[in-house]
């Protein structure tokens, strides 16, 4: 998921794992990765608007016109796209399906059974004292949704290995095959009105994007000012055009929403944001090799995904401190509420610090990763429960886990326990898989 830290985590360690770095890494790609991440914590915080009853909204909702804002600011393309390059050169040096599995899961899946944990056992305490309603039933289906983005990220991982060849034997023709793909869902979607063929595109769409990881890998990115302008233009005309509304990020009540599931538009909004990161790799890389800001994001990829697994916590915890403390929120988008936003995303920030605190070290590797053996077939049970369980948790949240609420995960009703359970057992059996890669021998 990024750059390895020792156990002792920050200060001295950080500083020595900074100055330790190869000169040949792409610390750009590691500050695009944290960068990403921040501004998806960030735009999560704006967005949300919390009534004096405890109601949370959407601000993009009370206010239309700042969805054009999304076109720069949902940046999570950007995020599955330097993933694709971390995982190529990840598989390359790791070729070992279970070997590749633990070592890429490691600092993704331990914080996320531990955050599913902490709120399995939160969301059963709540509901057993009766105080699962108002802002505290909101807060147990709203702090899962974001883990959409850990599902989609696993089946990133688990497709590696079979993408890269594909990749290696076609480059640019595998991205034209997935986008290929894409084209045809939306047409079926929309014009022939094939029921649930529109979930397709949470492969073909996040799979694209992955895939320039692989083309950037490689070096064979050389025209991103096209690929920007060529994205850009085809989002904006499906916009103009077509079915696809003007937010990339899903909005409340909307019939159509280019996330969930992604739409063609969002895999052009995907393309114009790598075109414009790949345009500025060469201030960007100038940047990130300046020793302070090295530092900073040495550490900031050491906690990213425990900050990011945790933040809607801390944000809904800010405004639960405040309702119980009788402050009236002002009404979302009036002049009180926007003079407020300075003090309400400290706040946030403050409570997530705190939490990543806590919770870091369960994000940090073992001290020896896998290199070799076998362990595939357990390795991918592992990943595709966890992948099924984490999807399915991020629809049904955590509420209602005594009576087994459901949701439907495509065409399949999937309960809130169940994915739990998934989940756990899935993180334990890829964990499983690696232990046994780093079995010895008989004989040693």
């Amino acid at each position: 998921m990024g750059i390895t830290g020792s156990p002792a985590g920050r200060g001295a360690g950080v500083r020595g794992l900074a100055a330790a770095t190869p000169a040949s890494r792409d610390r750009y790609v590691d500050l695009l990765r944290v960068a990403s991440l921040a501004v998806v914590v960030l735009g999560h915080w704006l967005m949300a608007a919390v009534t004096a009853d405890g109601e949370v909204g959407n601000l993009l909702a009370v206010v239309p016109g700042l969805q054009i804002l999304t076109w720069a600011l949902q940046v999570m393309p950007v995020f599955f796209f330097v993933g694709g390059f971390s995982h190529a050169l990840a598989h390359r040096s790791c070729p070992r399906y279970a070997a590749f599995l633990r070592a890429r899961l490691q600092r993704l899946l331990r914080p996320t059974a531990v955050f599913i944990g902490m709120w399995g056992v939160l969301a059963l305490a709540v509901q057993l004292l009766g105080a699962d309603g108002g802002l505290t039933g909101v807060a147990l289906r709203l702090v899962a949704q974001p883990l959409w983005f850990i599902g989609i990220y696993l089946a990133m991982v688990a497709l590696t290995p079979p993408l890269l060849r594909l990749h290696g034997d076609r480059g640019w023709g595998a991205f034209a095959v997935l986008v290929t793909g894409a084209v045809l869902v939306d047409v079926l979607r929309f014009a022939a009105g094939v029921p649930y063929v529109e979930f397709l595109n949470f492969a073909f769409v996040w799979l694209a994007i992955h895939q320039l990881g692989f083309l950037r890998a490689d070096g064979m990115i050389r025209r991103p000012a096209f690929l920007a302008a060529a994205g850009l233009v085809g989002a904006a005309l499906l916009v103009a055009l077509g079915p696809y509304p003007l937010s990339m990020v899903g909005m409340p009540g909307e019939k159509v929403s280019n996330m969930a599931p992604p739409t063609l538009a969002l895999l052009c909004h995907g393309l114009w944001l790598v075109g414009a990161v790949e345009l500025l790799r060469g201030p960007g890389a100038r940047f990130a090799a300046r020793a302070r800001v090295w530092r900073a994001v040495v550490a900031a990829n050491g906690i990213a995904m425990t900050a990011f697994l945790w933040h809607l916590t801390a944000m809904l915890g800010v405004y639960g401190a405040l309702l119980a403390l009788g402050v009236r929120l002002p009404g979302p988008a009036t002049a009180a509420w926007w003079a407020h936003v300075p003090l309400r995303l400290a706040a946030a920030a403050a409570l997530t610090a705190l939490l990543v605190t806590l919770f870091r070290r369960f994000e940090r590797p073992s001290p020896a990763a896998p290199s070799t053996g076998a362990g595939g077939p357990l390795a991918a049970l592992g990943i595709t429960l966890a992948l099924f369980g984490v999807l399915g948790l991020s629809m049904t949240g955590f509420g209602g886990l005594l009576e087994g609420r459901s949701a439907t995960l495509v065409a399949v009703r999937v309960t809130a326990p169940a994915a739990v359970a998934m989940t756990l057992a899935g993180w334990f059996l890829v964990e499983r898989a690696g232990r046994a890669v780093l079995r010895p021998p008989a004989g040693d």
